[in-house]
């Protein structure tokens, strides 16, 4: 059956919500005469269970259910995918009960008796619409492959999607919060990617990771002649993102000097480069991310007020893994056929068990960490199938024999030598344990140790220390 358009939509899968039994059948019949494959559900929580399972093209639903809540079964599909068409079907007299469906996201609301052509012009219609969608959405891969890829079907993630492409629309700042290991980066790389820059540059600078001598020079550039090695006039990362985007990640650990030289770049676009005397005038769009909570960093007066109200003006908080556990076997199965690929090796399946063992464990470093567990389970692994015994996922630092402390320092020498040996090592055995416990987050074990994310890092670079994820 053709619509209105003249559209024929391919055969799909319908997911049917409907208590009456009648009403089920005629629905379903129709369905299945176009060649569509139609599945049944009476209530919301049969529904959700279905659309997580079978993940259907277009879902019809009525306005009176089992446990008497449609508008929760539409909101449930606009969580699985937000460009998933829901039909409502409801009673002409229904006036309130037909408005709430429309508000809540249904595509178009079928009054009164099921009408075969009707109902099927309206399926045909929905279905051309998701598969525009769906095309739109691949063109821009298509011609911008770099744009990354969001694994995952939470609602909680869902959301946060819906947020970066409004974001997206706009040029306003966006701040990212969340936690190490989340991929805010790539959520960045989102913004700039649906937005209306996504032919500029897109420039990134972790504010943690460069020494606060040197930050300045990278964010503003310097003129040559400008200090001690400044041989050549450099560009800094506003100048080289102009006509972009300009993502700022950690920004909670921008020193407390440069700050307001970033509030004045991010409010009129103007900036000097070390040692000069001329503005300089860009158009950047800037994305910040932190794992810290500037709010209480505005309190506690470490971070400006005004600046943390200049870059929140659209704040994301990314939800950790742990509060998005549905999508850990997508991302799983994600990063073994990616690196099964890297590997030029036949893609592993995943066990049932071992599954089970991945939801079940916290992933204190997020998406990170399990990206890290997965691809180590892949090479390892010389079956077919990766099992709960290739999963590293304890998190637990290995146990080995009780050690004396003072057989970790050497005692010769003078009194205040002697003490300034024992200080050092007691304090690189605390980091050492702060690492271990907040699974190498350096934001999260300087919370823990009570000093600041840069002095952490000042002091794993004197005693040698390093993490093994990218912070």
């Amino acid at each position: 059956m053709a619509s209105d358009d003249g559209i024929k939509a391919a055969p799909a899968r319908v997911l049917i919500v409907v208590a009456d039994p009648a009403c089920s059948e005629r629905v379903g019949a129709i369905c299945t005469r176009a060649g569509h494959e139609a599945t049944f559900a009476s209530n919301t929580g049969a529904a959700i269970d279905v659309m997580a399972s079978h993940h259907p093209d277009l879902v019809i639903t009525a306005a009176h259910l089992d446990d008497g809540d449609p508008v929760a079964v539409i909101e449930a599909a606009k969580g699985l995918d937000a460009a998933l068409p829901v039909i409502a079907l409801a009673e002409p007299t229904d006036a309130a009960g037909t408005r709430g469906l429309a508000q809540a996201g249904a595509l178009d609301v079928l009054l009164g008796e099921v009408d075969e052509s009707e109902l099927l012009a309206l399926t045909d219609r929905a279905l051309a619409r998701a598969r525009d969608v769906a095309e739109a959405v691949r063109a821009v891969r298509e011609s911008k492959p770099e744009l990354p890829e969001i694994v995952g079907r939470d609602p909680a993630l869902t959301q946060v999607l819906g947020g970066l492409e409004r974001a997206a629309g706009t040029d306003a700042t966006v701040l990212l919060e969340g936690e190490s290991g989340t991929g805010k980066e790539l959520f960045a790389r989102t913004v700039h990617g649906l937005s209306a820059r996504l032919d500029g540059p897109f420039v990134a600078i972790n504010c943690a990771a460069i020494p606060e001598t040197l930050l300045e020079s990278e964010l503003f550039g310097h003129e040559k002649g400008a200090f001690t090695g400044a041989v050549a006039r450099k560009p800094g990362k506003f100048e080289v993102a102009d006509g972009g985007t300009l993502f700022l990640d950690e920004i909670g650990d921008l020193p407390g000097a440069l700050q307001a030289k970033v509030l004045r770049a991010v409010e009129h676009r103007t900036f000097e480069r070390i040692g000069g005397t001329k503005s300089l005038k860009v158009d950047v769009r800037l994305v910040a991310a932190t794992n810290r909570d500037l709010r209480a960093r505005v309190a506690a007066r470490e971070f400006r007020e005004d600046l943390f109200f200049r870059l929140s003006v659209f704040p994301i908080q990314i939800p950790p893994l742990r509060e998005r556990t549905t999508d850990i076997p997508l991302l799983a199965r994600y990063f073994i056929e990616r690196c099964s690929r890297e590997l030029d090796r036949p893609t592993l399946s995943l066990s049932k068990a071992a599954e089970d063992r991945l939801i079940e464990h916290d992933w204190p470093g997020n998406v990170r960490e399990l990206q890290n567990c997965v691809e180590r389970s892949v090479i390892l692994c010389e079956a077919d199938e990766i099992g709960p015994h290739h999963l590293d996922v304890t998190g637990a630092a290995p146990v080995g024999p009780a050690v004396d402390p003072w057989e970790m320092v050497d005692l010769t020498g003078r009194l205040e030598e002697v003490v300034a040996r024992a200080v050092a090592e007691v304090e690189k055995r605390k980091i050492v344990e702060a690492l271990d416990a907040s699974a190498d987050d350096t934001g999260r074990a300087a919370d823990m140790l009570a000093i600041s994310h840069r002095a952490l890092l000042d002091k794993m670079s004197t005693h040698g220390l390093t993490t093994g994820r990218v912070v």
